[in-house]
């Protein structure tokens, strides 16, 4: 693709609308019979990889415009995941 191609092209030129856009992610959730997943879906999986890239979470809280990193850690998940490994942490050294 050119860089300065659209991803998802508009069959009326341009980009496909925010609309469009979320009525082919319901579609697509349909087929897999799931009820969970929108257009927040994409930015939450953007900033949730973009934080295992680079770990910088103030960079990426003004990206989203959230007052807290707090808030910005519990958008993409990260808190849950982060309390999950350090007790995997905790048991595996307390067995040892």
């Amino acid at each position: 693709m050119d860089p300065d191609d659209y991803l998802y092209p508009s069959n009326k030129g341009g980009h496909i609308t925010p609309t469009q856009a979320y009525r082919i992610l319901i579609k697509a959730a349909e087929v897999l019979g799931r009820d969970d997943i929108g257009t927040h879906s994409m930015r939450k999986t953007f900033g949730y990889f973009y934080y295992h890239r680079t770990r910088d979470l103030v960079f990426l809280q003004e990206i989203f415009k959230h007052s807290a990193p707090s808030i910005t850690k519990r958008y993409i998940g990260i808190t849950r995941e982060e309390i999950d490994e350090s007790l995997k942490i905790f048991i595996y050294r307390g067995i040892r």
